[in-house]
């Protein structure tokens, strides 16, 4: 009963929409405003590889998750085409085994300077018996999101490639009517717009940096209120990676990341919460850079930034680590990582941990868990 009841009140936060649970934490403390928006499992690193870098993934060596990253960096990988799957278990702690990630990636390259990718997130929230206000049993349903997406990207000459993608946003949370509201699936479309400059010699040592603009679309409804979408996580994203070659067999690349969510910062006035919702979605991506009720230096802390390193040798071992930080006020997820990968003529495996860290509502739901990759390269 308590882990139903658990991962009920998660589900009921998402509902809720963005502006409640924003005024609600800007109440409880007046240094506390976080930038919320639907459809969350879009911003959790969909493959272990990353993770065990502490999240970062816009600038380092292409892979089969590069149309999560940066589609740019596909055209300059070394096989000619690979597929990845991963599996990530979700609130470990609570031992709820129906509440995971999975995704599924790959890449194709149709020639030397371009090539086509695919994915596809899948977020089960496992089974929730619904009851009303008094306990009774009003049904059950079986949360779930996923989104689906295909990309093209080509060199742009010798050392920048582009990439652009499109997305398919599904998000079933509940429905019927619950306290004289309907509640329906929610869906939404999204493109992606991505850049990389490969730096890197033909051993692979260099410098590489990318930026990316994901998840520019739609707003998403779960009411037949129009007036209650909410904004899905359009994100700026840029990356750098450095990487150092010592001989034949080793390597070392260090890879940092920052991010910015271009979603509007809430306020608790009755007139900003009017203006929250009634910004059109192009015109909140330029908003998002100003609009934060305390200024500059507010806007700054709405920064993510992460920090990785991965040792390989012989192109068949791996070891990775990272740190991830997100200011205390907006949100206060920082945590540490580690990684590793075996990699065996075309197949590979990834495992990443995320050190525990937080209590409370402030304890990260990947804490103690290890998520896993499976990689298949395909080689002409």
């Amino acid at each position: 009963m308590k882990q139903a009841t658990l991962k009920l009140a998660a589900i009921a936060m998402i509902i809720g929409g963005t502006t409640s649970i924003a005024k609600a934490q800007t109440t409880a403390s007046n240094n506390i405003n976080v930038v919320t928006t639907a459809v969350p499992f879009l911003r959790v690193s969909p493959d272990a590889r990353s993770t065990g870098m502490g999240e970062t993934g816009i600038a380092t060596s292409a892979d089969a998750y590069s149309n999560f990253w940066n589609l740019g960096k596909t055209p300059f990988a070394k096989k000619n085409a690979s597929i990845g799957a991963t599996y990530t278990p979700w609130l470990n702690d609570l031992d709820l085994k129906d509440v995971y990630i999975a995704s599924l990636a790959g890449y194709y390259k149709l020639d030397e300077t371009q090539a086509i990718s695919a994915g596809v997130r899948y977020f089960s929230l496992g089974d929730i018996q619904f009851t009303d206000a008094s306990g009774n049993n009003i049904g059950n349903n079986r949360p779930r999101e996923f989104a689906a997406e295909v990309g093209y990207s080509r060199k742009l000459g010798a050392k920048s490639g582009l990439g652009i993608g499109v997305r398919y946003i599904s998000s079933d949370l509940a429905s019927g009517s619950y306290n004289g509201v309907n509640y329906k699936k929610g869906s939404s479309v999204a493109g992606d717009i991505h850049y990389f400059h490969n730096g890197a010699k033909e051993n692979g040592e260099g410098f590489n940096w990318g930026v990316t603009l994901s998840n520019l679309g739609s707003k998403i409804s779960y009411t037949d209120d129009n007036n209650q979408k909410d904004f899905i996580p359009a994100n700026l994203g840029l990356g750098a990676a450095y990487t150092k070659v010592f001989d034949a067999d080793s390597k070392l690349t260090f890879a940092a990341d920052v991010n910015k969510l271009l979603v509007p910062t809430p306020d608790t006035t009755a007139a900003s919460l009017a203006n929250y919702r009634n910004q059109g979605v192009v015109e909140s991506w330029g908003k998002s850079f100003g609009d934060a009720p305390g200024g500059g230096s507010e806007e700054l802390r709405e920064v993510t930034a992460s920090v990785g390193a991965e040792y390989t040798y012989k192109d068949q071992f791996s070891f990775r680590a990272g740190y991830f930080y997100e200011s205390p006020q907006k949100g206060n997820r920082r945590y540490a990582t580690v990684g590793a990968g075996l990699k065996y003529n075309v197949i590979g495996l990834n495992l990443a941990y995320i050190f525990p860290s937080g209590a409370g509502i402030s304890r990260n739901p990947l804490s103690n868990t290890i998520r896993f990759s499976l990689l298949f390269d395909i080689d002409k």
